[in-house]
C-alpha cells in the first residue's frame, strides 16, 4: 500500500502569526512548533490535531511552490467533527466564510461542509460514520 494515512496538511498564509492565532482560537490549543524565517517572524507553525494527532502546518505563502494557487480551490480535506452544525457556526463566527454549505451525501450519515479561513484556505469539516467506526475498532476492548 502506498498511502498509509494522513500525516501533515499544510496551508498557506501571508501572515503566519495571525493565522496561527486564528487557528489556536478555533482549535483551543497553541501551536506546538514554530520556526522563524530570516526576518525573525514565524515562517512555519504546526498544530497536532485530532485522535491521531495529525499535523496542521501553516507556511508563509512566500515559500509556496511557483504557480501555486492564490485563491481557494482544489482538493478539500475534511476533518471529522462530532457536531457539524456547531463547528460550522463557530468557524463562521471567527470570520471564515462559507465555501460549501452543510450538505448530506446519501442516507448513511455522511455530511460535509467547508469554509474559507480568513487567510484564503479551504477547511473542510464533516460527520463521517466510517471515521467513527475505525476509531472505535482501534480502541482496546
Amino acid at each position: 500500500m502506498s498511502l498509509r494515512g494522513f500525516a501533515t496538511l499544510n496551508i498557506w498564509a501571508d501572515d503566519v502569526a495571525a493565522a496561527t492565532e486564528w487557528y489556536a482560537r478555533f482549535l483551543g490549543q497553541e501551536a506546538y512548533f514554530s520556526r522563524p524565517g530570516p526576518d525573525g517572524r514565524p515562517a512555519y507553525t504546526e498544530f497536532r490535531v485530532g485522535d491521531y494527532q495529525g499535523e496542521l502546518g501553516i507556511i508563509d505563502r512566500r515559500y509556496a511552490p511557483p504557480g501555486a494557487a492564490t485563491g481557494p480551490g482544489g482538493a478539500v480535506m475534511h476533518w471529522h467533527v462530532d457536531d457539524l452544525d456547531a463547528t460550522v457556526a463557530r468557524l463562521l463566527a471567527l470570520g471564515a466564510t462559507e465555501y460549501q454549505p452543510i450538505t448530506p451525501h446519501g442516507d448513511e450519515g455522511f455530511v460535509t461542509a467547508s469554509v474559507v479561513d480568513p487567510f484564503g484556505n479551504v477547511l473542510g469539516v464533516m460527520t463521517n460514520p466510517h471515521y467513527l467506526d475505525i476509531v472505535a475498532s482501534l480502541r482496546p476492548a
